[in-house]
């Protein structure tokens, strides 16, 4: 790909360069840390992978980390994986994140929104004290620490304040939203084994009221552990027998006491998508997440106390509990629970609006939906209070780098980010002080020694390559549940390059200094040795009207050739004539690459896509392969299951 500087779609501002927390954190940090004063964000980077413990030291300082112990070094044991981070230090995460309630007692800590009703405000004196009340409540259960604790929850306060009490007392969080079906949710819970449910008895999601109270009586059923059930009356039924009220293990006006637990005691246990089997249950430390997300949001995201975040996400994925840490830096967290696109497409914008967002993050799927649907987001709503839009999820085409230039502000900071739940962070993304390019992540994040290897771990500059991080963050997982060997950790990402963390995205890093995300490495398409990522067939192909989505897939063929399907769902009074196809290959070959044409167009009904919202191409890839169903793919993981059954025909159907 060329990497000859191109014009920047955003240049920042000296003001806000200026202005910028990573610039004056990286002023201080020279001053205390020998960190470089000048030579920008690039020279910041280089010292931050360099010295690795002396900056994560500045980290801790600059954010007035609380230690009630101190620690002994930064990085007892570099190596990878188990590296330890501070040890010998305790702390405690929800003590850090109510902080703020000291000094802005009565300015509004989360704002919730709903399809239905305005912005309603959480303040700060009001969550601690809701956090204090259920702390007490939940010792009061007989919750340990290291004890786990569920919740069945949509994105409401009770959540936040339920995630906040359970770490308060030292114990470990786990969630899934209410949309997930009972298997999915037991697939995750069982486990981990849950003392306690948080659970709502429905949501509303477009307009409509879902009933789970037949989930919730299941998984009281096949969660033996459980000790109590707590119900949150959200569509205002009563509590079945035996369930706790929210209400009343909220009411007290108590403090909330800090269970103080080592840097790496479990936080939180997050899964992954389990498209092929059990999801992997990763565990993540209140330390580690307390350092990684106040370098992330405080410096990479420039957030403080006069910013509103909002991010468009549910429980059941990692954004929400990286949304919730924007209560480390003291900023209002904007909660939206609902359909992203309800009543039209535009419903997030309006909701950015209403409730001032500063930085507001979406999925890059949003983004394009919003194109092809005519969306104006700034000519129908007032953006003015917008500073950044973020996206995530999959690579954010140039074509929603323009659209999001165009149609919300010129001098918009546009941050695609890339990371994963694995480290429930980014390991590259945004950074305020450096340009905006179309396509492309700004910089590999502080102290993530991101590089892109070739199969024989060599570095490469311009040219694609497997993303490997070798330095070890303190997010990444301290294990697996159930994984008492550690041999499903060390395999899912350290058996490629030993010693090193293998991702498997396919990335380049330019010359410049910027990444571009290609897609996933074990779905990438390898014609002749020229490999490239689905991401970038997704953005050339569905810039056509008449392509509502796509999915496209490689499959080795026994006699040594190769074929490649791609699968189109088409856009409403669209048909897959001589025409359309022309057109699509037409686009492959003149925008990628002649040997990328597929070698057949085919229609489907819809594309599957895993509960957080991601193309599945490996799990389809194995039933053309001939794999069966229940073993090509976690059936509780899939958002329309009917959908996998056209390519399981087509693998039987198929000469």
């Amino acid at each position: 790909m060329s990497t000859v500087n191109p014009q920047p779609l955003w240049q920042p501002t000296a003001e806000r360069i200026a202005e910028a927390r990573i610039t004056r954190f990286q002023a201080w940090a020279a001053e205390h840390h020998g960190a470089p004063a000048d030579g920008g964000y690039a020279a910041l980077h280089r010292w931050s992978v360099e010295e690795l413990e002396t900056f994560w030291k500045a980290v801790t300082e600059w954010f007035d980390v609380r230690f009630t112990t101190p620690y002994e070094r930064v990085l007892g044991d570099p190596s990878m994986p188990g590296a330890q981070w501070f040890p010998g230090a305790t702390l405690n995460y929800a003590e850090h994140a109510l902080r703020a309630a000291g000094s802005r007692a009565d300015q509004p800590a989360l704002l919730h929104v709903d399809e239905t009703h305005d912005p309603r405000p959480v303040t700060w004196a009001d969550l601690r004290r809701q956090v204090g009340s259920l702390a007490a409540e939940l010792r009061a259960l007989g919750v340990r620490p290291g004890d786990r604790v569920s919740g069945y929850l949509p994105n409401i306060p009770e959540a936040v304040v339920a995630l906040l009490a359970t770490a308060a007392v030292g114990g470990v969080w786990t969630s899934c939203a209410p949309d997930f079906g009972a298997r999915s949710v037991l697939d995750r819970f069982q486990q981990v084994e849950p003392v306690v449910l948080f659970t709502v008895d429905g949501y509303r999601y477009g307009g409509k009221e879902h009933d789970r109270r037949g989930i919730v009586a299941e998984l009281r059923r096949e969660l033996p552990t459980l000790r109590a059930v707590v119900h949150i009356p959200l569509l205002g039924t009563e509590a079945s027998d035996g369930a706790l009220e929210w209400s009343a293990l909220t009411a007290a006006d108590t403090a909330p006491v800090f269970e103080q637990v080592p840097f790496d005691h479990p936080l939180w246990v997050l899964y992954s998508s389990g498209t092929t089997g059990l999801p992997k249950a990763i565990v993540q430390s209140q330390g580690g997440i307390l350092v990684e997300h106040l370098k992330q949001l405080g410096l990479h995201c420039d957030l403080g106390p006069e910013d509103r975040f909002f991010w468009y996400t549910s429980t059941g994925w990692m954004m929400w509990n990286f949304l919730v840490s924007g209560l480390l830096t003291g900023t209002t967290v904007v909660l939206y629970d609902g359909s992203p696109g309800h009543p039209d497409t535009g419903a997030q914008w309006r909701i950015a609006e209403r409730t001032g967002a500063t930085l507001y993050g979406t999925s890059a799927a949003y983004v394009m939906a919003c194109r092809k649907a005519g969306v104006h987001p700034s000519r129908d709503h007032d953006l003015s209070a917008v500073k950044c839009v973020a996206t995530t999820g999959s690579p954010l085409p140039p074509d929603g780098f323009r659209w999001l230039h165009d149609e919300v502000r010129h001098d918009l900071w546009i941050a695609s980010v890339s990371g994963g739940t694995d480290v429930c962070s980014c390991f590259a993304g945004a950074v305020p002080t450096l340009p905006v390019h179309v396509g492309e992540l700004q910089a590999p994040c502080l102290g993530t020694d991101l590089q892109s290897w070739d199969p024989s771990g060599k570095p490469l500059t311009d040219e694609v390559g497997e993303l490997v991080v070798t330095n070890p963050m303190p997010s990444m997982p301290i294990h697996f549940w159930n994984d008492p060997d550690g041999r499903r950790y060390h395999d899912s990402y350290f058996d490629t390059y030993p010693g090193v963390w293998r991702h498997g995205d396919w990335i380049t890093l330019t010359s410049r200094g910027s990444v571009v995300i290609h897609g996933r490495s074990d779905s990438t398409l390898n014609r002749q040795g020229v490999r490239m990522g689905s991401a970038d067939i997704y953005e050339a192909v569905e810039r056509l009207p008449e392509i509502k989505e796509s999915l496209v897939v490689g499959i080795e063929q026994p006699d040594g050739g190769y074929w490649m399907p791609l699968f189109v769902h088409l856009a409403p009074g669209a048909t897959l004539d001589d025409d359309l196809t022309d057109r699509i290959r037409k686009t492959i070959r003149t925008q990628l690459s002649p040997r990328h044409v597929p070698d057949e167009i085919i229609e489907v009904p819809g594309i599957p896509h895993t509960l957080t919202g991601k193309r599945i191409e490996v799990p389809v890839k194995r039933l053309l392969q001939g794999t069966p169903l229940e073993k090509a793919v976690n059936p509780g993981s899939i958002d329309n299951l009917d959908l996998l059954a056209h390519y399981q025909e087509l693998a039987r159907t198929r000469p």
